[in-house]
């Protein structure tokens, strides 16, 4: 099975919780144990995995890619979202997650994350799930 998300974003740099949506997908497969794939086919945005109780964290997250890798460093291309390019790269296009007794196997406190690096923009997520 393989559905298309859409994700409306509205800012430059922004990570959401995209795990209700996820779960949704897996709910509608009716898969009891395998793998789900989440895919973003951008190459200004990515995918992770990480602690969504506290909302800090994203922000912290934000604060230091924005540190490591600055909007304005003089990139030669000519687009002006060289930045948004590297922070995907460094984050990922992708996550898998496995799925047991009809459920994503995630930790307590994690939660699966839409990064937005060249917003804002409505974005696809692809989910891809594989029954096993």
């Amino acid at each position: 099975m393989i559905k298309e998300l859409s994700v409306k974003t509205s800012s430059q740099v922004e990570l959401i919780d995209i795990t209700h949506m996820v779960e949704k997908v897996v709910s509608e497969s009716k898969t009891k144990s395998g793998i789900c794939t989440v895919y973003v086919p951008h190459t200004t945005a990515g995918i992770t995995i990480n602690e969504n109780a506290d909302p800090s964290v994203r922000e912290d997250i934000i604060k230091e890619l924005n540190k490591i890798i600055p909007f304005d460093d003089n990139y030669s291309h000519l687009e002006g979202n060289s930045a948004a390019h590297i922070k995907a790269t460094v984050v990922g296009s992708s996550e898998t997650v496995l799925i047991e007794d009809r459920r994503l196997v995630l930790g307590t406190w994690q939660g699966i994350y839409f990064c937005e690096f060249d917003g804002p923009r409505t974005r696809k997520v692809i989910v891809k799930i594989v029954e096993g």
